[in-house]
C-alpha cells in the first residue's frame, strides 16, 4: 500500500492549521493532500507534501461530477495505507472511502464519522492545531511539543521579490512596521476601529494593510487617514504567500479571529487577535511565541456563534464595539516589549 492522503477542504486557517499534520505524516512516507483551490495556494513549496490535489465543492451538479473526478484521479494513484479526515464532512468521508483507502481516520464528532475505520476523540479543550496533529498518533501518545504543532508556509523567492518591490515602492525596505489585517469574510467579526488604531500606531510605526481585495474599502480608508510615507497599502495586491512573507516582516500584526492570524502563526510573528463574537477557547486562537486576545469576557452573550454571524443577534455588537483602539494599542506594547509578560 501506499502513503497517506490528508482530505482538508475547509476554511484558509484550518488549511494551515493542518500543516503540522502533514509535516508528521511525511516523516513515515509520501502524503498527498485534497484540498480546495483556494487551500492549495497555502499549500505551494511544501516540501512534507508530495500532490496537491484540488477539489472545487462548490455547486451543485458541477460538485458532483467534480467529485467523481477526483475520485478517479486518486484511484488512479497507487492505493493509499490511510486517509486522515482533517475536514469531517459526509462528502470528505465518502471520498476517502471511494479512493479504496484501507484506514479511514477521523474525529469522532464528525459528521462523516460512520464511513471511518478509526474515530479519534475531539479535544475541545486543545488548539485545533493539536487536534488536528491527533489524527496521526496513538492514545497513548506524548503530548506534541511546539515545533510539532507549529503551522509551516513556504514563501516562494518570486514572494519575496514582490515584496521586496511593495517595499522599495513605499520606501520603506529597512523601516520597521506594524501590520494590520482588518478583513473577515464573517461581519461580525470585523472589529470597527482600525483607522484609529492606525492613527494611534502611525507616530511610533509604519502601518501595511493586508487582506483581500473585498477589503479594499476599509484599506483606503486606513490609507487616506494617514501620511503617505507612513502606510503600505498591501490589500488585494499580493498572493497569499507572498501576503506571509510580509506578514513575517513585520514587527507585529493586529488581526481579527481569521486567516491572516494563522499565517502570522506560521510565519511567528507577534500577534494581537481580537475576538468579538468567538472566543480562543474554541481552538483557533493565536500560535505565535508572543501574542495576546483581545476580547469582551463581560457579556453573558458571547460566545455566539462557532464562525461569527454577518450580524450580532441582539443588535449591540459589544463584543466589538467596547473594545477601544487604546486597549488594542496596549496589548500590542506589551506583545512588542519582551520584558512584559503577556
Amino acid at each position: 500500500m501506499g502513503g497517506s492522503l490528508v482530505i482538508q477542504t475547509s476554511f484558509l486557517g484550518d488549511v494551515i492549521l493542518t500543516t503540522p499534520l502533514i509535516a508528521e505524516l511525511a516523516r513515515r512516507g509520501t502524503v498527498d493532500v485534497l484540498v480546495t483551490p483556494g487551500g492549495a495556494a497555502a499549500l505551494a513549496n511544501n516540501p512534507d507534501i508530495r500532490t496537491v490535489i484540488r477539489y472545487d465543492k462548490r455547486g451543485t451538479y458541477g460538485a458532483a461530477v467534480g467529485m467523481w473526478q477526483t475520485i478517479q484521479e486518486i484511484r488512479g494513484r497507487r492505493p493509499y495505507k490511510a486517509a486522515y479526515l482533517a475536514q469531517g464532512s459526509f462528502r470528505s468521508g465518502l471520498i476517502a472511502m471511494m479512493t479504496g483507502a484501507k484506514e479511514r481516520i477521523g474525529f469522532r464528532s464528525s459528521t462523516g464519522r460512520v464511513l471511518y475505520t478509526i474515530q479519534v476523540p475531539y479535544r475541545p479543550d486543545r488548539h485545533h492545531v493539536e487536534r488536528l496533529w491527533s489524527l496521526s498518533m496513538s492514545d497513548c501518545a506524548d503530548p506534541p511539543t511546539r515545533d510539532q504543532v507549529r503551522p509551516r508556509l513556504y514563501p516562494s523567492d518570486e514572494d519575496r521579490r514582490m515584496v521586496d518591490s511593495l517595499l522599495r515602492q513605499s520606501r520603506s525596505t529597512d523601516e520597521p512596521f506594524v501590520a494590520l489585517a482588518p478583513g473577515s469574510a464573517w461581519g461580525t467579526k470585523r472589529w470597527p476601529y482600525y483607522v484609529e488604531l492606525a492613527k494611534l500606531l502611525a507616530d511610533d510605526f509604519r502601518i501595511a494593510v493586508i487582506g483581500s481585495k473585498a477589503d479594499s474599502a476599509i484599506a483606503a480608508q486606513i490609507t487616506e487617514a494617514l501620511p503617505p510615507d507612513t502606510v503600505i497599502n498591501a490589500v488585494g495586491i499580493l498572493p497569499l504567500l507572498a501576503s506571509a512573507e510580509l506578514i513575517g516582516r513585520a514587527q507585529a500584526i493586529v488581526t481579527n479571529d481569521s486567516a491572516p492570524q494563522h499565517l502570522a502563526s506560521a510565519m511567528g510573528t507577534p500577534t494581537v487577535t481580537i475576538f468579538g463574537p468567538t472566543v480562543p477557547e474554541f481552538g483557533f486562537g493565536p500560535l505565535a511565541e508572543r501574542s495576546a486576545v483581545a476580547g469582551n469576557d463581560s457579556l453573558s452573550c458571547r460566545p455566539c456563534d462557532r464562525h461569527g454571524p454577518q450580524r450580532c443577534p441582539l443588535g449591540h455588537w459589544r463584543c466589538m464595539r467596547e473594545l477601544t483602539p487604546d486597549y488594542i494599542s496596549s496589548l500590542l506594547t506589551e506583545v512588542l516589549n519582551p520584558s512584559v509578560p503577556v
